[in-house]
């Protein structure tokens, strides 16, 4: 039998701490299984690292601090959801956790999920559960491998392109969702839910070992035991749309259709990622590539080709310089290139022509075309609460109930409603009238385009304030507008409380990066549709 060639190895190196803690951690199950059984309030430094990988971060509440005390340990909850689908029975799930289990408030990610705040340790195991019961996951949505994969949320039933989009979002999360049995184990005692069953070329996929893309003989056949060097973060669009910010991805796929509508293949950018570190050069934001072209059939072993020379080569040593875009960047395109083809076992085809992509939300009153209605509504900031006049989170928990809507969450910390028969539009808008919901078209463009991250006071790596403060900075940016005569100017905004890039900041047209307490630098220039990155403008400025 003639064996496919594995590509060489990279030399050896010193790896960095969390490698040895991924080693060591019997596939994602030590030391969190065991301390998750303690009567303690946190979790050591090693099981915080492997409690990432299950969708949770440990937190404290900064606010609460109090000299002399213990902390005020939190955790915050991530659900994985590709392409943003969150089922009805999930978000009543979700809803009621943050009120029982919670702060009382969730959280639309830029990636197109839900976080739950406040958790306690003692109430994780019930919490996950409930969510895994429910349809949904957490597993996948933080840690060193792939991250949710995004898609637009647009549910155009006459434009199969976005059907696509939503398909291989799916599919592409299936094939990278770890097969440790660590989750089931440790959340639901062993329990496997019964889910969406995976389409078979994904779990043939996920076996075929190419040129030595897999580990035949282990419990993670493409990750391993090291998993990912940092996270990996996908997405899948469809021509013209950038609503997914394609080029800071790791990965991302534009669906390419023939004239009939039906799937040809996908063209391909690779590289792209935005977190730096504030005084480290080397560390920096960038743009994906363009890398080429695939045919359907052969998409998933591209992923896997791409996926397996970024496990191999990625910087393990140093986690600042771990991510894939360092790796193009220190090789260049031609170099990645040729070693994801000696992976993936044929050339990459030449990419495909496209068209300008253009900035989307989908706010607002849709045709689905089919008949049916979409309703876009901005989250500001992503968070959803009950707040004065303002009942964002009771009118979501009424519509739902209701009428038992599927929900898309979007790249912007939205959400989209679809699926509306035309004879419930008027009860759905009087809900949203009752509540205080302001129609896209009597929301300051200011606002409409502004993204901010959580930061203060539960996030670990904020050193500024951003989603307590953005709604007073967009208040004076647009008094200022007004002063000079351009009241009916707007673009897009973005802070963050670090320079991790969460609310990918450096495609603003103008950003805000927290650089200290109550310190900004400022970032200007990207592209409104969000294909170019912004220069530093200012290193410092005062809030």
């Amino acid at each position: 039998m003639v064996q496919t060639p594995t590509p060489t190895p990279p030399p050896a190196r010193k790896l960095s701490k969390v490698e040895g803690i991924k080693e060591r951690s019997h596939g994602l199950r030590e030391p969190l299984a065991t301390e998750l059984l303690q009567e303690t309030t946190h979790f050591s430094e090693d099981g915080i690292q492997i409690l990432k990988f299950h969708g949770s971060y440990q937190q404290d509440n900064r606010d609460h601090r109090v000299k002399g005390q213990e902390k005020d340990y939190q955790f915050m909850l991530r659900t994985r959801s590709p392409g943003g689908f969150i089922p009805p029975q999930l978000y009543l799930t979700l809803d009621q956790l943050s009120e029982t289990y919670g702060n009382s408030t969730l959280r639309a990610t830029t990636r197109q999920g839900f976080q739950l705040h406040g958790v306690l340790k003692k109430n994780l195991k019930v919490v996950m559960a409930a969510i895994v019961n429910s349809m949904g996951s957490t597993l996948g949505a933080c840690g060193d491998l792939n991250r949710n994969v995004m898609a637009p949320p647009a549910p155009y039933r006459h434009r199969p392109e976005y059907g696509y989009a939503w398909e291989y979002a799916h599919q592409i999360a299936d094939l990278l969702t770890p097969q440790t049995g660590a989750y089931y184990e440790i959340w639901l005692d062993g329990e496997k839910v019964i889910s969406a069953e995976e389409a078979p070329a994904v779990k043939a996929a996920r076996q075929r070992n190419g040129s030595g893309t897999i580990f035949s003989d282990q419990e993670e056949p493409i990750y391993g035991s090291h998993y990912m060097p940092r996270k990996f973060k996908c997405a899948v669009t469809v021509p013209g749309d950038n609503s997914v910010d394609l080029y800071s991805q790791d990965v991302s796929l534009v669906v390419i259709t023939n004239p009939q509508g039906e799937l040809e293949g996908f063209n391909v950018l690779a590289g792209g990622g935005l977190g730096r570190t504030h005084n480290k050069e080397e560390t920096f934001p960038r743009l994906a590539d363009p890398i080429g072209y695939v045919e359907t059939a052969d998409i998933y072993d591209l992923i896997k080709a791409i996926v397996a020379t970024q496990r191999d080569y990625g910087d393990r040593g140093e986690r600042r310089h771990a991510r894939m875009k360092y790796l193009i960047e220190d090789w260049g395109v031609e170099r990645f290139c040729a070693k994801v083809e000696e992976y993936f076992g044929k050339p990459i085809l030449p990419f495909k022509p496209l068209p300008e992509f253009q900035y989307l939300d989908f706010l607002g009153w849709h045709e689905q075309g089919d008949g049916k209605l979409f309703l876009g509504l901005s989250i500001d900031n992503g968070r959803v609460h009950d707040q004065g006049t303002l009942q964002l989170k009771t009118a979501l928990r009424e519509i739902v109930q209701r009428f038992s809507l599927p929900m898309r969450l979007t790249p912007h910390q939205n959400l989209l409603f679809y699926d509306i028969e035309p004879s419930q539009q008027s009860e759905i808008q009087g809900i949203l009238n009752r509540c205080g919901i302001q129609r896209e078209t009597e929301i300051d463009p200011l606002v409409r385009y502004a993204m901010a991250c959580p930061a203060l006071p539960t996030c670990g790596l904020a050193i500024a304030e951003s989603e307590r403060v953005i709604p007073s900075i967009l208040g004076r940016i647009r008094t200022l507008l007004s002063q000079v005569g351009l009241a009916g100017e707007h673009f897009v905004i973005r802070m963050t409380g670090c320079p991790n890039g969460c609310a990918r900041p450096y495609l603003a047209e103008l950003g805000f990066v927290g650089s200290g307490p109550d310190c900004y630098q400022v970032w200007l220039g990207a592209a409104p549709n969000q294909s170019r990155l912004s220069q530093a403008y200012l290193e410092k400025t005062a809030d």
